[in-house]
């Protein structure tokens, strides 16, 4: 098992053990000793702009290119785009209102682009009017995660982009790179992605710190012109 699940499955016996503590069935000492997990603090994995241009070149479909738009631009889970109805959608101030974010319960304001208010206004000029929701399959019945899954994994074979690893989560992530890489504060970034915590919003910034990467490089160009100063040698009388 990957350590995240070890984690879940730890959380899951520590709430059990808790429950019989409460219940008197098992003493408090039982969980004196904290047992944690640690785990890896992976870098997100955003699409690379050429491949994001590459991916929206090849869908055709209208309401998967809106899907997809919608995703990138707005930074929202899937499982938030799926629970979606007409009516959380204002065309013209080209926001989105998620009254209830699964995972965290909060609900928040998101916006969309352009070129996102006009593949999604091309999917509502096609859909039926009698459907209240804002994306279904052929039955009319909601888009399940597998199926929007498969349709992404469809579309990456049809760029030559399969062989990449990039998943319908990375549009998230390449959503808040981009914005970072455009100025946006980490401040303003947060509530438009949902995270209750800055530091979870901070992981964007190590992927993508331009400022770093400027003074990195400005150092590095001095160092290369042999232009600093500086004695490196040790000293054995120390």
């Amino acid at each position: 098992m990957k350590p995240v699940s070890i984690r879940g499955r730890l959380a899951s016996v520590k709430a059990f053990f808790r429950h019989f503590i409460e219940e008197g069935v098992l003493r408090p000492e039982v969980l004196l000793k904290n047992v944690s997990v640690k785990v890896p603090d992976a870098l997100p994995r955003a699409m690379a702009p050429e491949d994001v241009q590459q991916l929206l070149s090849v869908i055709d479909n209208v309401r998967n290119r809106a899907i997809v738009l919608i995703l990138l631009r707005t930074g929202m889970r899937i499982g938030e785009f799926l629970a979606l109805r007409v009516q959380d959608i204002d065309l013209k101030a080209q926001k989105v209102f998620i009254h209830e974010a699964r995972k965290t319960g909060v609900g928040r304001v998101v916006y969309f682009s352009t070129d996102a208010r006009e593949a999604l206004a091309a999917w509502l000029e096609k859909k039926d009017p009698r459907e209240d929701v804002l994306a279904y399959g052929k039955k009319y019945e909601s888009i399940t995660y597998a199926a929007a899954r498969v349709m992404f994994v469809k579309y990456l074979k049809k760029a030559g982009l399969d062989h990449k690893g990039y998943t319908l989560h990375c549009l998230r992530h390449t959503f808040a790179s981009e914005l970072l890489n455009a100025g946006m504060r980490l401040e303003t970034l947060q509530p438009l992605l949902g995270h209750t915590s800055l530091e979870v919003t901070r992981r964007y910034a190590r992927l993508t710190d331009k400022t770093r990467e400027d003074e990195y490089f400005r150092a590095m160009a001095l160092i290369e012109k042999g232009e600093i100063r500086g004695n490196y040698r040790f000293d054995h009388r120390i």
